[in-house]
C-alpha cells in the first residue's frame, strides 16, 4: 500500500540521527528530541488557487527537508515512519 498526499500536503520519510556522545555514549529515544528532518517520498497535486489552475509545491520527491517541530500526522506503514504534513510546514531544502 502506498501513500498519495491530497493537495498542497507532503509525505516524508523520517530521518533520525543517531546521537553518541564525544565519550561514545548512545542517547537513548526517551531523551533525545524528535527530530525535525525528513526525505520527501510523495507530493500532492498542489492547492487550486482562484484561477482554477495549481500551486507549484516547491518541493520535489527525493528531497530532503527540516520541517516545523510539532508539524504533520504520524503514520507507521510496514515498519516504517512517516510524516504527513502540509507544504508550508516545510521550513527548508537541504542542499
Amino acid at each position: 500500500m502506498a501513500l498519495k498526499p491530497l493537495a498542497d500536503r507532503i509525505v516524508i520519510k523520517v530521518i533520525e540521527d543517531t546521537e553518541q556522545t564525544s565519550g561514545g555514549i548512545f542517547i537513548p529515544d526517551s531523551a533525545k528530541e524528535k527530530p525535525q528532518k525528513g526525505e520527501v517520498v510523495a507530493v500532492g497535486e498542489g492547492k487550486t488557487n482562484d484561477k482554477g489552475e495549481k500551486e507549484p509545491l516547491g518541493v520535489n520527491v527525493g528531497d530532503i527537508i527540516l520541517y516545523a517541530k510539532y508539524a504533520g500526522t504520524d503514520v507507521k506503514m510496514d515498519g516504517v515512519e512517516y510524516k504527513i504534513l502540509s507544504v508550508k510546514d516545510a521550513l527548508a531544502v537541504l542542499v
